[in-house]
C-alpha cells in the first residue's frame, strides 16, 4: 500500500467534525454572495479532514501525529485493521522537543511490508503521561520502561512501570534537555 493510500485510510478513522462544519459555512457564504468572486481577505485556511496530521518529512515512512486522547485507539486500529496489519513495533523512542515531551513509534506490517511512524506528545511536561501500548505489542513493555527511566513519561496501564537502568534513588531524568547533575554529567 502506498503512503497516500495509507494516509487516506488511516485519516478516515478519525474524521475532523470541524471539516464538515467548515464546508457547510463556505457553501452558505458562496450562495449568499452569489457573484462567484472570492475576497482574498476572507479566504481561510482549509480545515483538515482528519484529526491526525500526516507528513513524510523527506523519509520513506508516512509520519502520523496524533493527540494523546486518540493515541491508543489509533495504535489498536493500526495493528488490528486487516488493511494495515502493523504487527511489528520495531522502535519506540522518547523525545524532548523542548516545550513538550513525546514518544515516537516505528511500526511495520510484516504481511504487507509497509511502515509508519507515529508521534505523540504528552499534554503536561511536569506530569507527562500516555497510554501504554504493551497490551497491543508486548515488546513495548520493555521500551516504555526505558522511556520512563530516562524521560519520566508515565504509561497508564503498564504492568510493571519502574526504573530499568537507573537506581530507584536516582533524581531526575537524564535525557531531558533541562536535566542538570553536577556529579554525573560531563561538561566540556
Amino acid at each position: 500500500m502506498t503512503n497516500e493510500a495509507l494516509q487516506e485510510l488511516i485519516g478516515s478513522w478519525f474524521p475532523n467534525p470541524e471539516a464538515d462544519m467548515a464546508k457547510d459555512v463556505s457553501k452558505t457564504t458562496v450562495e449568499e454572495e452569489g457573484d462567484g468572486e472570492t475576497d482574498p481577505s476572507k479566504v481561510e485556511e482549509p480545515v483538515p479532514s482528519s484529526l491526525l496530521q500526516f507528513s513524510e518529512e523527506g523519509s520513506q515512512f508516512l509520519n502520523i501525529v496524533v493527540n494523546p486522547e486518540h493515541f491508543h485507539d489509533l495504535m489498536l486500529k493500526l495493528k488490528t485493521n486487516e488493511a494495515t496489519s502493523f504487527d511489528y513495533l520495531f522502535c519506540l523512542t522518547g523525545v524532548d522537543w523542548g516545550e513538550a515531551l513525546g514518544v515516537v513509534y516505528h511500526l511495520e506490517s510484516t504481511k504487507y511490508r509497509h511502515s509508519v511512524v507515529v508521534k505523540v506528545n504528552t499534554a503536561d511536561r511536569e506530569n507527562p503521561m500516555l497510554n501504554s501500548v504493551c497490551d497491543i505489542w508486548r515488546t513495548a513493555e520493555f521500551h516504555e520502561r526505558e522511556v520512563f527511566d530516562f524521560f519520566g513519561i508515565k504509561f497508564k496501564n503498564h504492568p510493571n512501570l519502574k526504573r530499568l537502568f537507573l537506581t530507584e534513588e536516582w533524581d531526575g531524568y537524564p535525557l531531558r534537555k533541562d536535566y542538570e547533575d553536577e556529579i554525573n554529567m560531563v561538561i566540556k
